[in-house]
């Protein structure tokens, strides 16, 4: 069972993540791709933009599909966790702690699954 559950957290937190970073290099679902990314991260000071989403989208999406895959679990691990300090650093930190006022809670959640199933590998149930 333990099997199991690791495939169904890699799944669902890996597969949401790599569709953040769709959201932001291609505007799938409801995103506003590279140039809307890009122009918002220039509005809170994160130059230059569009290369700035481009990382983030690119991060989020690699790193989506490692994890949900279980293939270098590590590697998809660390772009979630390095995606999510940067967004700590630079957005939700100001914001305090709890994600209704934008703070961190939300960031800090996913860094620990992250870390968590990097630290415990992914099961037995992988892509290859």
């Amino acid at each position: 069972m333990a099997n199991l559950g690791l495939l169904i957290i890699r799944l669902v937190v890996g597969l949401i993540f790599a569709a953040h970073g769709t959201q932001k290099l291609f505007g799938w679902f409801g995103g506003h791709g590279l140039k809307g990314t890009g122009g918002w991260l220039e509005s809170i000071g994160i130059r230059p933009g569009v290369l700035m989403a481009f990382l983030a989208g690119a991060g989020e999406l690699v790193g989506g599909l490692l994890f949900a895959a279980g293939t270098f679990t590590w590697l998809g691990a660390a772009l979630i966790v390095i995606t999510m300090l940067v967004a700590i650093f630079s957005v939700h930190g100001k914001n305090g702690f709890w994600v209704t006022s934008g703070g961190i809670e939300y960031n800090v959640i996913l860094i620990a699954i992250a870390v968590g199933i990097a630290l415990v590998g992914p099961g037995a149930y992988v892509l290859f």
